[in-house]
């Protein structure tokens, strides 16, 4: 049977005929529907959203220690989260096969950076596998499996944007029942104490050796001849893009199994041809070995260390110029930076706290990023996912030991699902060190940035079972703060009182949680209870009563427009959603914008 799938389908798919019986991730583009996909397979296997990368790694560990095949899978930044008990577990090993899906992205399209996490099968000291096609990514996580419980170890599956979401026909088998492996206790293996662990220590290096010459043999590193003046060194879709340049006029290796490197197949592979590029993304991880054996290679002093080396790119740096194509003139190009959709619910909030002064707002990740640009022009800094409440905290305390103008609040902003995933802890460390920061959490009901996958306060599980919803409120009184307020955020009065009220207690931490369900988001029944007039109604504007003022236009929201001409404002009908937010920014003299009436 063939079957048209991304690489992110075909891991789920070759997941299920390697037998996994459990599953674990946070989403994270671009490895999301990894998870997404191994949940449509239910009695088959148990496919669970987690609340953080680390939590995922730490449940898939406990799966695979009791005699289950188990997968789990992040994107490059969401690895840093579960490297913790990754290294440990590189040491005491899975009974049942385990496999960590590494999604990097080259060229950043939705990411803070750009690490390579081919650094972390080195550091962590186990194997690593790369596919290049959406089918390779449905073979290699079965032999990836049997690696795993070969060699007792979990094995590093690296993938990448164009892997992951280009699609392929794929030639797909039956599920193999594997079974779950007994469990038998045995602390000398599965209790890393110095006395254990050090022993252990030198069972990983005695592994390594295995897996050098394992590395030497399988087919998933293999030579393609064609000439004796070009060879090719590549891994991952980089093999692809270097085809589509050099075709037959090369000769290639071809890496899958790339930690611990076949250097006998390199050393065999550099002697027969005369030049050799190595070409891979980001670090020169190929590369180094290639130099370290002695041969010199085109690598990173040809190509660029950062960004996809799509074929264009090849193309420029080898033969100075990319392919022809059709000139454009990028002048007449409208820029169109990214933007809170019409009907956000975060909107409100960055509305009225970009009219603050003397705030600093740590932001954090989620589509609440956006609004560090125009026209809000709110956020001061972002690092990585919960990290709001910790750097906010820190910047806060600062602040309370200067003086004068010098001296401002911090508002740290998250959203629901990053609340759980860690910011939470930034928030018991603010109660703990009893600082005065100010924190608001967006809860618009589901993990939105991603593609509206379940959380915590959604009330389903992945794979739809109802669960109960844990009530953010109630979490963070539990944890000691006092000054908590639930706001609608797109009540603009509210949304101001509620701010001016956590900036008028300087003594004491704030919380505000702003509620109310993402525009995109399919609304379940506790959705339908609550909010029985979201997105309802549509809002309009009589243009004899509008002035052109541009009041409205300073919410950011794109379903309006102004005509420069006519000198008036108007509403995209088909964007509009009637959220209310633009109706109470037009002066109450003039009241041009209203609700639809029917």
């Amino acid at each position: 049977m063939k079957k048209l799938l991304t690489g992110d389908e075909a891991v789920a798919r070759g997941a299920w005929e390697a037998g996994v019986k459990y599953a674990s991730a946070y989403p994270g583009t671009p490895s999301t529907e990894i998870l997404e996909n191994l949940a449509l397979y239910k009695g088959d296997i148990l496919a669970e959203w987690a609340t953080n990368e680390k939590v995922a790694m730490e449940a898939v560990i406990g799966a695979s220690m009791v005699g289950a095949r188990t997968i789990c899978s992040q994107k490059h930044v969401g690895l840093n989260v579960a490297a913790d008990p990754m290294f440990t577990f590189a040491y005491t090993g899975p009974l049942g096969g385990m496999v960590i899906v590494t999604a990097d992205e080259p060229g950043q399209h939705s990411s803070q950076n750009e690490q390579d996490n081919r650094n972390y099968a080195r550091h962590a000291k186990i194997p690593m596998v790369e596919p290049s096609t959406a089918q390779e990514s449905k073979d290699m996580v079965k032999v990836a499996m049997e690696i795993s419980e070969e060699y007792n170890t979990p094995v590093l599956f690296r993938m990448t944007t164009r892997v992951c979401h280009s699609k392929g026909i794929v030639e797909c088998g039956e599920r193999t029942e594997v079974g779950v492996k007994p469990y038998v206790k045995d602390i000398k293996k599965n209790i890393p104490v110095p006395a254990m662990s050090r022993v252990q220590r030198v069972q990983v290096e005695a592994r390594t050796e295995k897996l050098k010459v394992y590395s030497e043999n399988t087919p998933l590193n293999f030579a393609e001849m064609n000439s004796d003046e070009i060879g090719v060194i590549a891994s991952g879709v980089c093999f692809n893009y270097a085809k589509e340049v050099f075709g037959d006029s090369a000769s290639y290796l071809k890496l899958g199994f790339t930690y611990p490197m076949p250097t006998g197949k390199i050393k065999e592979f550099c002697s027969k041809v005369k030049k050799v590029y190595v070409i891979e993304e980001n670090d020169p991880w190929i590369e180094e070995q290639v130099r370290l054996l002695g041969f010199e290679c085109f690598g990173k002093n040809l190509f660029p260390f950062n960004g996809e080396m799509t074929p264009d790119v090849i193309r420029k740096s080898v033969y100075g110029k990319p392919c022809d194509t059709i000139e454009t003139d990028g002048s007449k190009v409208v820029d169109r930076p990214p933007t809170l959709c019409a009907g956000c619910p975060h909107r409100g909030f960055f509305y009225e706290i970009g009219k603050k002064k003397n705030v600093v707002i740590a932001g954090d990740i989620g589509c609440y990023a956006l609004a560090f640009t125009e026209p809000y022009n709110a956020t001061d800094w972002s690092n990585c996912m919960g990290s709001s409440t910790g750097t906010g905290h820190g910047a806060q305390q600062v602040f309370n030991m200067l003086e004068g103008d010098a001296k401002k609040r911090v508002v740290a902003v998250h959203g629901d699902s990053t609340f759980f995933h860690t910011a939470m802890n930034g928030l018991v460390n603010i109660a703990y060190n009893r600082s005065n920061t100010i924190t608001v959490i967006l809860d618009n009901r589901i993990t939105g940035m991603t593609g509206h996958q379940e959380n915590p306060v959604s009330g389903y599980t992945l794979q739809g079972l109802e669960t109960p919803e844990i009530e953010i409120a109630g979490v963070v009184k539990a944890m000691g703060f006092k000054n908590v307020m639930q706001v609608d955020p797109n009540d603009l009065t509210a949304m101001k009182y509620a701010i001016d009220w956590a900036l008028a207690n300087e003594a004491e931490p704030s919380v505000i949680i702003t509620r109310w369900p993402c525009v995109l988001k399919k609304f379940s029944a506790q959705d339908k209870a609550e909010f029985p007039e979201a997105f309802k109604s549509k809002s309009v504007i009589d243009q004899d009563k509008c002035i052109g003022c541009k009041s409205c236009i300073k919410t950011g929201c794109p379903a309006l427009s102004y005509d420069a001409a006519a000198k008036k404002v108007s509403i995209i009908r088909d964007q509009c959603v009637g959220c209310g937010v633009c109706i109470q920014t037009c002066p109450p003299k003039i009241q041009a914008i209203s609700k639809e009436t029917k």
